[in-house]
């Protein structure tokens, strides 16, 4: 197994080549081997997809740190691949509960991490600026005490509640990034128009998530448009759920089968298992 060190100069080397890539998200040990068998270079959790998995809400508290940093232990310890983990907002409206959460996730064996600026409070979603830059700003002075390169990823979350000011999330963005973040993110981004917009005008790599908004964009069309990285989020989970969905109700609704005829075969999946583990 590769150590925490080597996962995390590779995952920091491969924002800093050339060439976009793309972070899957698995929502369990299993999906994170088919991944990695599948070829990718580097996983990331995500919280939607692991609470679901849980038969919980993607609510920002439902799911508390310890068991968030588990799964993510879990995801780490399934592959040699790096790990990134999605930690919500931090698990804590102050600067210091977030660097605690990223010392937690840097003892759970991480190469990186996101943090968000959203409360979870619905009459005021996310942070005001000057907090939300303040939470970023002592995340960063945390990941600078570790002895290892920890990529820490700022979100922006204006667009996914709500507010889709682009000044505003541009102005988050700037923000995190003059205190040292690493990586920059804005779910929810409505067009390649604002992703060029928000590419131009920073200098650290830029996240994209594929699967919210940006129908119909591609891989090739969002590197040319300046990203580094594209991460799916909940979208693999929600696409395997979906096809649950969508059979069970063929099932019950018409007694048909024949959505079944698409599932992979056993020696597909046990292959990639295998593959994904070495």
């Amino acid at each position: 197994m590769a150590t925490q060190l080597e996962n995390a100069e590779r995952f920091a080397a491969l924002h800093k080549r050339d060439s976009i890539f793309v972070l899957p998200n698995p929502w369990d040990v299993g999906s994170a081997k088919m991944l990695a068998g599948l070829g990718f270079e580097a996983l990331a959790t995500t919280s939607a997809g692991f609470a679901f998995s849980q038969g919980k809400l993607d609510k920002i508290g439902v799911m508390q740190r310890d068991d968030v940093l588990q799964h993510a232990n879990d995801i780490v310890q399934a592959t040699n691949l790096p790990v990134s983990a999605d930690l919500e907002n931090g698990y804590g409206d102050s600067p210091e509960a977030v660097q605690q959460t990223i010392l937690a996730a840097a003892d759970a064996g991480l190469a990186g991490c996101t943090i968000e600026d959203t409360t979870g409070v619905d009459s005021q979603p996310v942070y005001d600026k000057s907090l939300a830059i303040e939470r970023i700003a002592a995340a960063v002075e945390t990941v600078a005490s570790l002895d290892f390169p920890f990529v820490l990823t700022a979100r922006a979350e204006n667009y996914l509640h709500g507010r889709p000011d682009l000044d505003d999330t541009l102005a988050r963005l700037q923000g995190y990034e003059s205190v040292g973040a690493d990586v920059l993110y804005a779910p929810g981004l409505p067009d390649l128009e604002s992703i060029r917009t928000i590419c131009s005008a920073v200098s650290k790599p830029v996240n994209v998530v594929a699967g919210i908004a940006l129908r119909g964009v591609s891989l090739q069309q969002l590197e040319q448009a300046g990203v580094k990285r594209v991460s799916v989020g909940s979208s693999l989970a929600r696409t395997a759920i979906g096809s649950m969905i969508d059979a069970s109700k063929a099932i019950m609704e018409q007694g048909s089968f024949a959505a079944f005829e698409n599932a992979a075969s056993f020696k597909d999946i046990e292959a990639l298992i295998e593959k994904g583990s070495a």
